[in-house]
């Protein structure tokens, strides 16, 4: 029989989470005949009393294990400290709060054993406020356009993946994580399945717009060097530019006769565009140089405070 691993990070979520365990158990004990099940529940520091909620669910049921991280570190390191626990052969990683349908986990595990090594949730109607559709959309897109993500392909924070991926992933353990980069650059065989996605209940996202923007940078800088080679090809073409004017300025002075003057408003503002590429160039290699940096020096991924299980 085939163990099934459900890693949820968590934040923000006492209201929630009982719910969320409660319906991956009576999902599961449907399955039963098929699949035994465990599930580790991350705390990634949350500052309201999530991780009593875990102490009491994880002291309730065997299959329970809590880890509670001594700091936040987002989203993917909080799942990256849950793989290291997982025992499963199919690991299952779904949302906190409830909008991911743990009813509907056999859509993905059926898919799973079809052969496709990952299975995403594909929503056709998100059910997430319009700042969080605006990060996904946008995280769509960088994935496609500096990870290679198939542009016919959704990813999501409802998935499954196969053991050997779980490993292949586990394997990474320089400092800034990012999940969709690990499961795209271990295989191709990944697949959609459609689900429900349901309306928030309580609470509202732990994502802010400053978390969003380090979640891109972890994509970009971690597993892409194309913003690079797009600061390259950007320097050349401004040089190109610049060397066409300046040939369009000897023309107008010595075969038209035409005298050459510049305007102040329209030097200040060639002087300030590319005095801000430049700037931005630079933080852009700034911003690779600074991580690895970070990275040389061991910073850790995560660091766990306690594990909790029944014995």
């Amino acid at each position: 029989m085939k163990k099934v691993s459900f890693c949820i990070p968590c934040y923000k979520s006492e209201q929630t989470l009982t719910k969320v365990v409660d319906e991956i158990r009576t999902s599961m004990e449907e399955l039963s005949d098929k699949y035994e099940y465990e599930i580790i529940l991350v705390n990634d520091a949350s500052p309201d009393g999530t991780f009593n909620v875990i102490c009491k669910l994880a002291d309730t049921y065997p299959n329970i294990t809590g880890i509670d991280l001594a700091k936040n570190f987002g989203q993917h390191a909080a799942l990256m400290a849950g793989f290291a626990h997982v025992s499963g052969d199919i690991l299952v990683c779904l949302d906190d709060d409830g909008q991911t349908p743990a009813n509907e986990v056999y859509k993905l595990l059926d898919k799973i054993e079809e052969g496709q090594d990952v299975v995403y949730a594909k929503y056709d109607h998100k059910k997430h406020s319009l700042f969080r559709n605006f990060g996904s959309f946008i995280n769509e897109k960088m994935t496609e356009f500096l990870l290679g993500k198939p542009k016919e392909l959704y990813v999501s924070s409802y998935f499954t993946a196969k053991r050997f991926i779980v490993d292949e992933m586990l394997r990474y353990d320089k400092s800034y994580p990012y999940v969709i980069g690990l499961v795209l650059r271990s295989t191709k065989r990944i697949a959609n399945v459609n689900v429900d996605h349901r309306e928030r209940e309580v609470g509202k996202s732990g994502y802010t717009l400053g978390k969003l923007l380090g979640l891109w940078m972890n994509g970009f800088t971690a597993f892409s060097v194309k913003p690079l080679r797009i600061a390259t090809w950007t320097g050349i073409s401004c040089a190109i530019l610049g060397f066409i004017y300046g040939l369009y300025t000897i023309i107008k002075k010595f075969v038209l006769g035409d005298a050459v003057a510049v305007g102040f408003s329209a030097l200040m503002s060639s002087v300030m565009f590319i005095g801000g590429m430049i700037l931005f160039m630079l933080g852009i290699l700034g911003e690779y140089i600074g991580r690895m940096y970070i990275s040389m020096n061991n910073a850790p991924q995560y660091v766990i405070r306690e594990v909790v299980k029944k014995h």
